[in-house]
């Protein structure tokens, strides 16, 4: 029954409340709110007032997003944030003091419909997995992260189907009155969900576009970019903020910064990078010290705290380098524009000065608010030539050269001390897609780092350090990129592991055991294998602002200061810096609770860029061997499981699986101690095993490419496989989806 006022009227404030607190409902925004309740015209004004009541005296809560939500009590058990989808569940960040990368489990029953990036709130469950991880149950979703998704549009039992593209979300949505957008059978469309699926039944939505067929160009792009929530353009008023800080810059004005214009300083960046964020100087001091300079982009001049453009950048956390496309953080006339250390150009920087021994010891640390001017752009491979003097370098003032062969010292000598405190290098190379003049992919390969990459890796390193180690210093909190030590049972596995391989290892807990394992089988056919498997054995990287170190690079502090154009946490770190520099005490940046609300954000964020990254070139990849059913190469095991074995091409670095149904001549058992298949007749299959296969599937819909195997080489041909050579819509065997990064992203530290 319809409360009401004195006077007749609704009393909004109950409507409102029982509206939303109904078991069912779902965060909405107070439009929508208001059109689901079926608001009179009329009463909207009273409506408003009635919800602004609620939230003022917190019986509701309105959203980071300004949505409403039910205050309804935390239990004891409750944790609140975003689901990370996987294969058969989800997890949500639980973090500790100790353990800032904690999650707890959701079973796939457990997750009601919610999807990757949903903030939900679960319940602790009396239920633990194998390797101890607490389960959990989704009791509310809070907060839904999108709703429009891509997939093909088809037609069964007489009404409109979309199957959906990748595995944000299960099941398939149903659609009315398709016909409104002209769409046909095949075609891959934009569809808003309405209703959710989940396991059990079909979610139902509306198409909003029409991108044609999947082969068309582009699709595969703004699919995964629709599946992601990627954002795509800027906001009108961050587009107004940064033309008028474009239009309001001069690099005459120092603006009482330190004048570095005369000082040699140069960029060293891949061939077709479009960010230049980072510049270096270097020379030898009176006591016969090195002085380093690293020179950031000082976007912090031109992104004002609070304002449209620093809350869009907050949202975006980060650019997304996609093969074929950059999403910046910034708008292009600042990323790409003022902020870019250019050749030629005067630019405003915040630098590390940083003050090293000839043996590669630390000594000083000043920072500074500095102008520089871009005397040199050099590219990757122009350098080593240069250094090395051999025929046919690059040719540079001397000046240059001189430079360039100090900056090497150095370098080498920074590297050697790291991995002597127990640093650890992965030897995990990234694939990169090649592409013809029409932007169709010609196939891929493995790109490996070379002393140049190192070189300035080794100074970005440095500069992080330095500035995190200043900050902690000071006992300011701040934004730490840290790296949890890994779980001794998850290290233990990884020595079995090792060891059935043949390779002995004595203490899986120390770093250089770890790392002496990781030399041995360089350039072996294990090699691969050996690498993802200790990287599965680690925890992940993270920012927080809990003080836990950084695992891998043996650093008690840690943090990304060095690239603010592409990552908000840089940008935070650099407000942080100039409130140093300028002695403001009372300014610390954001600390507390949102400080680490706004870590897990970017720390979010961050796996989501990975995650479409690695679907968009898997999906590039897929495309390219859908016409070559049938192709011959060689392979090498990389993976064996117990659905089969993952093998990857050579040449050509592309990764598929074998399903163990389709291993010849027996009957297969896994050995999970010896990580190999066992026929009953005593065939085998391990790490390392070569082969020669065939492409024998192409699936589209789960990102999985299914080789066929034709022999193992040195042994006897086997029967043919039961997979025939044609494309393949669904697989019953498991797989993961093939992966890869953009030569944007592979810029120096962006792996640490």
């Amino acid at each position: 029954m319809e409360e009401t006022l004195s006077n007749g009227t609704p009393d909004w404030r109950i409507e409102i409340l029982n509206f939303v607190e109904r078991p069912k409902y779902r965060s909405v925004k107070p439009v929508s709110l208001a059109r689901r309740m079926a608001v009179p015209k009329g009463e909207l004004h009273a409506f408003r007032d009635a919800l602004r009541e609620l939230v003022d005296t917190r019986r509701l809560a309105m959203s980071d997003t300004g949505r409403v939500t039910a205050k309804r009590a935390a239990g004891p058990d409750d944790i609140v944030g975003p689901l990370r989808r996987k294969s058969a569940g989800g997890t949500v960040p639980w973090p500790s003091e100790k353990d800032p990368t904690r999650e707890i489990w959701v079973e796939a029953d457990d997750l009601d419909t919610a999807m990757v990036g949903d903030v939900v709130r679960v319940v602790k469950v009396k239920r633990k997995r194998r390797d101890g991880t607490q389960c959990g149950r989704v009791v509310e979703i809070l907060e839904r992260a999108r709703g429009a998704f891509v997939g093909r549009y088809t037609e069964m039992a007489g009404r409109g189907v979309v199957e959906l593209q990748g595995r944000a979300l299960p099941g398939r949505i149903v659609v009315g009155d398709p016909g409104a957008k002209g769409v046909r059978e095949g075609d891959m469309v934009v569809v808003d969900v309405l209703k959710f699926p989940s396991e059990r039944r079909d979610g139902e939505g509306v198409i909003s576009k029409v991108l044609g067929d999947r082969g068309k160009a582009g699709v595969d792009t703004q699919t995964v970019i629709v599946n992601y929530g990627l954002p795509q353009e800027f906001p009108e008023d961050a587009m107004a903020e940064a033309r008028a800080q474009t239009e309001e810059f001069d690099g005459e004005f120092l603006d009482g910064r330190e004048d570095l214009t005369g000082e040699t300083i140069l960029t060293i960046d891949p061939t077709d990078a479009r960010d230049f964020d980072d510049a270096i100087s270097l020379k030898k001091n009176d006591r016969g010290h090195w002085e380093l300079g690293v020179h950031i982009a000082d976007v912090s001049a031109f992104v004002l705290p609070g304002s449209a453009l620093d809350l869009e950048a907050q949202n975006r956390a980060t650019s997304v380098y996609l093969p074929t496309r950059v999403i910046p953080m910034l708008p292009e006339v600042i990323s790409n524009g003022i902020a870019s250390l250019q050749e030629g150009k005067r630019r405003y920087t915040k630098t590390a000065f940083i003050e090293f021994t000839p043996e590669g010891t630390r000594v000083d640390v000043r920072l500074a608010r500095t102008v520089i001017h871009n005397k040199r752009r050099l590219r990757y491979e122009e350098v080593m030539p240069i250094v090395r003097e051999e025929p046919g370098a690059k040719k540079v003032p001397k000046k240059i050269a001189r430079l360039l062969k100090d900056m090497f010292e150095l370098a080498m000598t920074l590297r050697k001390r790291r991995f002597e405190r127990g640093a650890l290098e992965l030897h995990n190379p990234e694939l990169r897609l090649l592409f013809d003049k029409d932007m169709r992919v010609t196939g891929a390969e493995e790109e490996h780092d070379d002393e140049s990459h190192q070189m300035i890796e080794e100074f970005m390193l440095a500069a992080n350090v330095a500035v995190a180690v200043t900050l902690n210093e000071q006992g300011w909190e701040y934004a730490r990129r840290a790296h949890p030590e890994p779980d001794p049972v998850r290290l233990k596995k990884f020595k079995e592991f090792v060891a059935a391989l043949g390779y002995d290892m004595k203490n899986e807990t120390d770093r250089h055991a770890q790392q002496k394992i990781l030399d041995k089988v360089k350039g072996t056919p294990e090699e691969k294998a050996v690498n993802f498997a200790l990287l599965k054995s680690m925890q992940r990287a993270v920012y927080t602002a809990v003080p836990v170190g950084h695992y891998a690079l043996s650093e008690e502090n840690y943090c990304h200061f060095t690239s603010p154009i592409r990552r908000y946490p840089d940008l935070m770190i650099h407000r942080q810096v100039e409130a140093l520099l300028a002695g403001k005490k009372s300014y610390r940046g954001p600390s507390g609770g949102k400080l680490e609300a706004l870590c897990q954000h970017c720390s979010d964020m961050a796996r989501r860029a990975e995650g479409a990254e690695r679907e968009l070139t898997s999906v590039k990849l897929l495309g390219y061997f859908e016409d070559k059913i049938g192709e011959e190469m060689r392979a090498v095991v990389t993976g064996v499981e117990r659905f089969g074995l993952f093998c990857q091409g050579i040449p050509l670095p592309v990764e598929g699986l074998i399903p163990i149904r389709d291993l010849p001549n027996d009957y297969y058992e896994f050995e999970e101690e010896r990580y190999q298949l066992t026929g009953r007749r005593g065939g085998t299959f391990r790490l390392g095993d070569e082969l020669r296969v065939k492409v024998a599937a192409v699936d589209m819909d789960r990102r999985q490419l299914q080789f066929a195997i034709l022999e193992k080489v040195g042994g006897t041909k086997p029967k043919k496989s039961k997979v025939k050579g044609k494309k393949s819509k669904k697989s019953d065997a498991k797989g993961k989806r093939g992966g890869g990064k953009t030569a944007e992203k592979r810029k120096r530290t962006r792996r640490r």
